[in-house]
């Protein structure tokens, strides 16, 4: 029978072992592939960059619990942590625990999952078949496992945004791929001779796009070749320096305060609306050919840096019955929750097994990837996820409806102007959920949303 078989996790990043964790909390066999060489390879490739949330948000206590248990001691609950202190600190500890270390499988590559004995075409006495998961080990042989259900965790992070507004690679973009980074680059260290002294194009407007910026800023303090242009692919308008003070993770608020500081200075050079139409190596590095705010313009610079966000990798679902949001990718009742379209609260309210319910019984989309192309995910969301979705497996429907996500306050709900929902011109709600869904509901049917997005992203500019 199904109920006899594993419970198969994709990626062991932090939400695919606490997914680990909370399945054998329920007593269930989980089997998880990561095609990494090691337990949170993904985020090892940033492990120089530091978390805005301390570490209290960063451990799921299902995993916590099982740690404890054998004598492992907790960091500090209000450290900062970087990536790779969460891999050799908590990630590592957890895969080598007893209860999961059996069930994991290192540089195994999943490529497709199905229904054993069915295509996606396929319906009747569909529910009743086990999954069937194809995988290919380190020395490239292929396997196939049954599973009772199947979490995908497999992130974002093999499929970066490209450079293009029109979410394409502009002509040219792979051909200067060796001078073009699509991550965080660790400016102060490893990286560091490959910018110091050097003109470099950020591009992006987010979290990433601004650590990177003030890396590079730093840098110029010792190194004063160092040219820093920052392009935004929207109006300089649109951009949110985020909620500042008022935002409950400081480090996350530092950030804005920071970058819009130098911003007032003038230390970096801002394009926007910059749209890069194509990019041609040159005597001096590389010329961007692009419009700044509708007229056409070329700047030569040595290096790139694309932090425009991540995109699904969906290829390995193609024959199972999966629905996605149109525009973000996402599950179709998560999507309105986190749209950056719809809503401008920066707080994402509680969901769970219900938001992430798939027409293919037993299939759940869990993590970064649950987001699709939404930003701003955190680790404790993804947490809350699996709990929920592992006890709808276990078959504790009461535990997976009772979601209880207790997310630190962005701050961005604040704004000048004032709209009838009671959620704008002062500061968020208790619960800045009921702002969250008042805003997506509002602007999903045309009107007014509580997030007031322009009037906020005016209020929050330098």
């Amino acid at each position: 029978m199904n109920g006899d078989l594993p419970v198969v996790v994709i990626g062991a990043g932090p939400v695919g072992l606490a997914a680990a964790a909370r399945l054998v909390e329920r007593g269930l066999t989980p089997r998880v592939f990561e095609r990494g060489p090691t337990v949170g390879a993904a985020m090892s490739d940033w492990g120089h960059v530091r978390l805005f949330s301390p570490w209290r948000y960063n451990i799921d206590d299902a995993a916590r619990a099982l740690l404890v248990a054998g004598g492992w001691q907790a960091p500090d609950p209000d450290g900062l942590p970087t990536g790779a202190e969460i891999v050799r600190d908590y990630l590592t500890p957890l895969a080598g625990h007893p209860a999961i270390a059996p069930h994991l499988n290192l540089e195994a590559t999943v490529t497709a999952v199905s229904r054993a004995g069915f295509d996606r075409r396929r319906t009747a006495g569909r529910e009743a078949a086990p999954f069937v998961v194809r995988w290919r080990d380190r020395g490239g042989v292929e396997h196939s496992t049954l599973a009772r259900a199947v979490l995908d965790a497999s992130g974002t992070w093999g499929r970066p945004n490209p450079m293009g507004v029109d979410g394409l690679p502009v002509p040219g973009e792979a051909d200067a791929g060796d001078r073009i980074a699509y991550r965080i680059p660790d400016v102060p260290g490893a990286d560091r001779g490959d910018y110091a002294d050097r003109r470099v194009l950020v591009v992006g407007a987010g979290d990433s796009a601004m650590n990177v910026v003030l890396d590079l800023l730093r840098l110029h303090e010792a190194h004063p070749g160092t040219r820093v242009l920052w392009a935004l692919r929207r109006p300089r308008a649109d951009l949110s320096l985020g909620g500042g003070a008022a935002d409950q993770l400081p480090a996350r608020g530092a950030l804005g305060l920071a970058v819009g500081r130098a911003l007032a200075a003038g230390s970096i050079e801002l394009l926007a609306p910059f749209a890069a139409e194509r990019v041609t190596r040159s005597a001096a590095g590389l010329r961007v050919d692009a419009t700044l705010d509708g007229v056409p313009t070329g700047i030569e610079v040595d290096r790139i840096v694309v932090a425009t966000g991540f995109r699904p990798s969906l290829g390995m679902l193609e024959e199972l019955r999966v629905e996605l949001d149109p525009i973000l990718q996402a599950p179709p009742a998560l999507a309105p929750l986190i749209d950056p379209n719809l809503h401008s609260c920066g707080t994402v309210p509680p969901h769970g097994a219900a938001e992430l319910k798939q027409p293919e019984p037993g299939f759940y989309i869990v993590g970064m990837k649950s987001y699709g192309r939404a930003p701003t995910f955190l680790m404790t969301t993804g947490y809350e996820q699996v709990r929920s979705v592992v006890a709808e497996i276990a078959g504790d429907h009461a535990a997976a409806r009772e979601v209880r996500l207790v997310l630190p306050e962005t701050g961005v709900c604040s704004a000048s102007a004032t709209v009838a929902t009671g959620c704008c011109g002062g500061p968020a709600p208790g619960e800045p959920e009921a702002c969250c869904r008042a805003d997506a509901t509002a602007k999903s049917a045309g009107l007014d949303g509580c997030g007031c997005g322009p009037a906020r992203a005016e209020a929050a500019g330098p």
